[in-house]
């Protein structure tokens, strides 16, 4: 077992860990923040995205304690103190970027890197970056509109696919 001490959504965060542990499990399990979502346990599917450092990172394909003197940012630091949406997560909410929700944490995190990287990205650039995420509900096509709002464009002339 290893102590490990990192910095979770702007405050500090400590548990006892084995090696194996990986970074999605600690912050479920030890931290308690459910939002983070595990879904293929292989890093195909990206509902455990978060933010290590600003970078979007797969959580289940990172060990805990290479999180260690880290910054992470999970679903549940985007929002304001205030419960303020980010402008993606109310253009999810706007554009209907969700139906089950279960990959909704891991897109928007996505999406928030994305535009933090490229903040005026074309249609086909967003569905290139969306590749890592997988989503059986919506096909994506909302999904993409709500980047696209996010980033400021104009989005009514996108039709559906």
């Amino acid at each position: 077992m290893a102590q490990v001490k990192m910095t979770v959504n702007g405050k500090p965060a400590s548990g006892e860990v084995e090696g194996r542990t990986l970074l999605v499990d600690f912050i479920r399990d030890t931290l308690g923040l459910t939002g983070t979502h595990v879904g293929c346990d292989t890093s195909q599917c990206g509902a455990c995205v978060v933010h290590v450092d600003g970078k979007a990172v797969k959580a289940c394909s990172m060990f805990a304690a290479e999180a260690e003197g880290t910054e992470v940012t999970t679903i549940e630091g985007m929002a304001a103190e205030d419960g303020t949406m980010t402008p993606v997560q109310k253009a999810f909410q706007d554009f209907h970027g969700l139906q089950c929700g279960f990959c909704t944490p891991g897109m928007v995190m996505s999406a928030e890197a994305l535009l933090k990287d490229n903040p005026s990205p074309t249609e086909a650039e967003v569905r290139e970056y969306l590749k890592g995420n997988i989503c059986r509900c919506t096909g994506y096509h909302n999904i993409v509109k709500a980047i696209l709002a996010a980033s400021g464009q104009d989005v009514t002339g996108i039709a559906a696919e």
